[in-house]
């Protein structure tokens, strides 16, 4: 066979015929629907999501699925759904004409309320009330929670919290705390479930560091039943003593661990450590990090030492080898966190170090393999309900690594799902009164026979 040049141009052309016969290239994304509609989320959003605007004959479950649907197969904005729209076999698999954009731009700004009840943070900061549509996502939510829990129950909830910054040009946004116009919703993250337990959509410029006691309330009241542990990760914007004290009432019993800020006082008292107090963290080519427990009392009046719970401090140090120093001129590098739990310290420090592979994760897929990022809208409410709908999304395909598909890919992400299951290729055809999907892979149709199996024996949550 001759070897072929790089610019030689490849043995076919594209013919100016449609082909009528029903083929999709999406043929595995009627799983993920099928599924939220299984676990009784599609009901929960028909009976909670009242939009009073008019839908052209969709229900407001049809047209959230249609979103999902959309991201499952890899589009993230509306303009996209004109392509989603023309295969008609995806459509006849879901039992509806997908809608427009321009339908689903005043479906989802009908989450929006132009003069909200506010919860103020601050003399010059608030954060608008979700309204009820959006509840209404939330409930759906919960549902989906409550139908990872039910077939093998996981007693352990570790929270972690973050916030992170979705970048938009929509003149109505917010600075952030970078200098660009955007949005920082805070998330909660099940670690043990990889699931979003709450979302809370913020201005740009609402600072991370205020109001996580309402957002861990939420997050709290989400979750199913059977928990019997519950802990709480963040970094320092978490670090507040109302959050502190909240954690530690005797009836919530919430361990945790945090970034602390790093004070003058508490910087002063690691300073203070001898030499010997410092134990090994790891050791690495360029750094070596070791961490120590310091005996710090804060004078904030909320630390006394015959509190039933004792707050720990546990001080990091990060060095350069060889008399380096860091960027910014230092030769040493200083962090700490602050916990309740019991234990040894390095045992916590990399038990508080695990956020990062699961809320940061989570940050990533929903902005870089979802669409949190490509935000629709200029109001308030239309994004936030952009943002709920995403998370919902990405729980939905969480749920569908856990209930349906096999082990091996309980770890893949968005982008994985489709190459594997969301984007196979078949052709709907109707024989004898039935409606058959034919795939054109035998190795997709036995994993999409297996998922579908799994998903009907499921009962609502």
């Amino acid at each position: 066979m001759p070897e072929l040049l790089p610019s030689e141009q490849l043995p076919f052309e594209i013919d100016d015929r449609i082909d009528p016969r029903l083929v999709t290239a999406h043929a595995g994304v009627p799983l993920v629907i099928e599924l939220f509609r299984r676990v009784g989320a599609a009901q929960v959003v028909n009976e909670q999501v009242r939009i009073k605007q008019r839908q052209r004959g969709l229900t407001p479950a049809q047209l959230a699925e249609t979103l999902i649907a959309l991201w499952a197969a890899g589009g993230d904005r509306c303009q996209d759904l004109q392509t989603l729209r023309a295969d008609a076999a995806l459509a006849t698999l879901l039992g509806y004409e997908l809608p427009a954009a321009t339908t689903m731009r005043d479906f989802l700004e009908g989450f929006h309320v132009e003069e909200p009840p506010l919860w103020r943070i601050g003399e010059q900061t608030a954060i608008p009330e979700e309204s009820a549509p959006l509840a209404g996502i939330g409930a759906a939510n919960r549902r989906v929670l409550a139908a990872v829990q039910q077939p093998v129950p996981q007693r352990t909830a570790t929270l972690d919290v973050d916030a992170t910054i979705l970048e938009t040009h929509k003149h109505t946004a917010t600075r952030t705390y970078e200098g660009t116009r955007g949005y920082q919703p805070v998330l909660v993250v099940w670690a043990e479930q990889d699931l979003i337990v709450h979302d809370e959509f913020r201005d740009g410029n609402v600072p991370a560091g205020c109001g996580n006691v309402r957002v861990l309330e939420r997050a709290i009241a989400n979750l199913p039943a059977g928990i019997t542990q519950r802990f709480v990760r963040g970094d320092s914007a978490l670090y507040e003593q109302e959050v502190l004290a909240w954690c530690e009432q005797p009836e919530r019993g919430i361990g945790y661990a945090i970034s602390a800020d790093m004070s003058p006082q508490l910087h002063a008292e690691i300073m203070r450590l001898p030499e010997t107090a410092w134990q090994l963290d790891r050791d690495e080519p360029d750094v070596i990090r070791e961490w120590a427990e310091v005996p710090y009392v804060p004078e904030d009046g909320n630390h006394r030492k015959d509190r039933p719970c004792v707050r720990r401090y546990l001080a990091l140090r990060v060095r350069k080898r060889q008399g380096e120093l860091f960027a910014d001129g230092s030769a040493v590098k200083h962090f700490a966190i602050v916990t309740n739990r019991e234990g040894e310290g390095l045992a916590l420090i990399r038990w508080h170090r695990e956020k990062a592979g699961t809320v940061e994760h989570v940050h990533h897929v929903l902005k870089n393999e979802l669409a949190a990022e490509a935000l629709p809208s200029g109001k308030f409410g239309a994004n936030a309900a952009w943002l709920r709908l995403n998370v919902l999304t990405y729980n939905l395909l969480s749920a569908l690594k856990r209930l349906a598909l096999p082990g091996d890919l309980s770890e893949a992400r968005p982008k994985r799902l489709r190459f594997l299951v969301f984007n196979t290729v078949g052709t709907v055809i109707h024989h004898a009164r039935r409606m058959l999907l034919r795939l054109t892979s035998a190795v997709q149709q036995g994993l999409l026979v297996l998922a579908r199996s799994n998903i009907l024996m499921l009962s609502p949550a």
